[in-house]
C-alpha cells in the first residue's frame, strides 16, 4: 500500500472513529501517525466542514507536545481557525511547546486583543522573546529564524561546553552545529557538535572554534538567506543584530521552505497569476478568480495591438491571402523563442547566477543563438512556402522567422533587467507578457517585410 492510500485509509478510520466517538480506537491509530500526517487529517477535516468540533475533538486526544508539533505543520488558516475555537488557556499552552518560530508565527495571526491577552499570562522571558520575533518584518531573516540554538559563552573548555549542551539541547531546534558567543552576546564562533565530542575535555573551546562565521543580518531577504544555505550547504545559518549579536537561527529546513515558497509565487508571476495565500485547492473562487483576472483583461486589450497591425495591412493580406497561412506559426515561434530567453533570465536571476552586470556579455551570446534559431527555424519552414506561395513568399516567411525569433529572444532576455532595474519583480517578465508583446510586433515585422518584398513598397 503506497503512503496517500494508507494516509487516505486512517483518515476513513479516524473520522469513523471520531463520529462514533470511539476513544479507545482514537487512542490506538493516533500513535500510528506521525504530526505532519495528523495535520493533513485536520486541515482535510477543517475543508470539509465549517465548524471545527471535530477536528478539536481529535487534537484534543493527543499529548500537549504532539498537539504543538501538529498545530506547527498546518497552514496558517487552518491554525487560526482552531486558535480562535480554544480557550486562552490551551492555547497558550500550545504555544509555550512550540518552537519559537512557529510560535511566533501563530502569535502573528491572532487579532490584537487576543495578542495581548495571551502576552499578559506569559512569563517575561517568554514574552520578551515572542514580542522581538512577532516583530520582525515578513520576508525578512528575522520573520524566519527560531531563537532556540545552542550558544556557549566564550572561554569555556570542552567539557564545559559539553555540560552547557546537554542543558540547552532538549529545547533546540538543533544541536549539530553550536555558536560561540562574547561577554556581549556577539557571535565569536562556531563548531559541530562532532568536533565537541572528538576533543580532548580541557581543551578550550576558543582553539577549536571557527572563527570566520557566514551569519546575515536580521533585516536581509528570506531569498538570500534560502540561498546561502543551499551554496554553502549549512545545517543552519546564524542571525545577528546591527551590533553583531546572535539573535537566533535558520534552519535548512525552514530554508527550504522558503525555496519552495519563492518558487511557487514565481511560476504564478510566471503565468501572470497573483500571489495566492493558500494551495489552489483551498483558495476561496473569488480570490482565484480576482488573481488571475487583472493580468488577463490588460493581456486582452495589449492584443489589440495585433488586430490593429493586422488592419494597417488590409491590402496587403488580400493581395496575398497565403500570408495568413503563416502568421500563427511565425508570432507562435517569436513568442515560444522569447518565453524561454525569459525563463532562462529569470531563473538565472533568480539564483544568483546572473546579474545586471553580465547584460551585455548575455546579449551577445543570445544573439548568436537566437540567430541560430531563426535561421534552423527558416530553414524548415522555407520548403511550406514555396510549397503555398512560391519562392516570393518563402523568403518572406524565411526572413520574418529569423527577425521575429531574434527579436522576441531579445526581448525575452532583456525585459527581466529593464524590469529589475525599474525595481519591479523579474518573475514579471511571464510567459503571457512575453507572448503578447511579441504577437503584436511580430504582426507588424512580418507584413512590414511582406510588404517591402512582394509590392516593392
Amino acid at each position: 500500500m503506497s503512503l496517500t492510500e494508507s494516509l487516505n485509509t486512517h483518515r476513513l478510520a479516524l473520522c469513523q472513529a471520531l463520529d462514533e466517538e470511539d476513544g479507545e480506537r482514537l487512542d490506538a491509530l493516533l500513535p500510528e501517525l506521525r504530526s505532519a500526517d495528523i495535520a493533513e487529517i485536520l486541515e482535510a477535516i477543517l475543508e470539509e466542514e465549517a465548524d471545527p468540533p471535530r477536528a478539536l475533538a481529535l487534537l484534543g486526544r493527543l499529548p500537549l507536545e504532539r498537539r504543538a508539533s501538529v498545530l506547527g505543520h498546518l497552514p496558517g488558516d487552518a491554525q487560526l481557525v482552531l486558535a480562535e475555537a480554544l480557550s486562552d488557556e490551551r492555547l497558550l499552552a500550545i504555544l509555550e511547546e512550540m518552537g519559537s518560530d512557529e510560535r511566533a508565527d501563530l502569535f502573528n495571526l491572532l487579532d490584537e486583543d487576543r495578542r495581548q491577552r495571551l502576552l499578559r499570562r506569559m512569563a517575561r522571558r517568554e514574552r520578551e522573546e515572542l514580542k522581538r520575533l512577532a516583530s520582525y518584518e515578513e520576508g525578512t531573516a528575522g520573520a524566519i529564524m527560531t531563537a532556540d540554538y545552542v550558544a556557549i559563552p566564550s572561554g569555556m573548555t570542552v567539557s564545559q561546553a559539553m555540560m552547557r549542551v546537554r542543558q540547552t539541547a532538549p529545547d533546540a531546534e538543533t544541536v549539530y552545529q553550536l555558536y560561540i558567543v562574547d561577554g556581549r552576546g556577539r557571535l565569536a564562533g562556531t563548531l559541530s557538535l562532532r568536533q565537541l565530542m572528538v576533543a580532548p575535555p580541557g581543551e578550550p573551546i576558543d582553539e577549536l572554534m571557527i572563527r570566520d562565521v557566514i551569519h546575515v543580518p536580521v533585516d536581509e531577504a528570506q531569498e538570500e538567506v534560502a540561498r546561502i544555505v543551499a551554496r554553502y550547504d549549512l545545517l543552519a545559518l546564524p542571525v545577528v543584530d546591527a551590533d553583531r549579536r546572535l539573535v537566533g537561527i535558520v534552519t535548512h529546513d525552514d530554508a527550504m521552505d522558503v525555496v519552495e515558497s519563492e518558487a511557487t509565487e514565481d511560476i504564478h508571476k510566471g503565468m501572470s497569476i497573483g500571489a495566492l495565500e493558500d494551495g489552489v485547492s483551498r483558495v476561496p473562487l473569488w480570490s482565484l478568480y480576482r488573481k488571475r483576472v487583472i493580468w488577463l483583461v490588460l493581456l486582452v486589450f495589449a492584443n489589440l495591438f495585433s488586430g490593429a497591425g493586422i488592419a494597417y495591412f488590409e491590402e496587403t493580406i488580400a493581395a496575398q491571402v497565403a500570408l495568413v497561412f503563416f502568421l500563427p506559426l511565425l508570432i507562435g515561434s517569436g513568442g515560444n523563442a522569447g518565453a524561454q530567453a525569459a525563463t532562462l533570465m529569470v531563473r538565472g536571476m533568480a539564483t544568483g547566477d546572473v546579474g545586471i552586470k553580465d547584460w551585455g556579455k548575455l546579449l551577445g551570446r543570445e544573439l548568436l543563438v537566437a540567430g541560430s534559431l531563426g535561421l534552423t527555424m527558416a530553414l524548415a519552414v522555407a520548403p511550406i512556402g514555396i510549397m503555398r506561395g512560391g519562392e516570393a513568399l518563402a523568403l518572406v516567411v524565411a526572413m520574418s522567422m529569423v527577425t521575429i525569433v531574434l527579436f522576441g529572444s531579445l526581448l525575452g532576455m532583456c525585459l527581466p533587467f529593464l524590469l529589475d532595474r525599474l525595481g519591479w519583480d523579474p518573475a514579471t517578465a511571464s510567459a503571457p507578457l512575453v507572448t503578447t508583446l511579441i504577437d503584436a510586433s511580430g504582426v507588424l515585422i512580418y507584413f512590414g517585410i511582406a510588404t517591402a518584398v512582394l509590392t516593392g513598397t
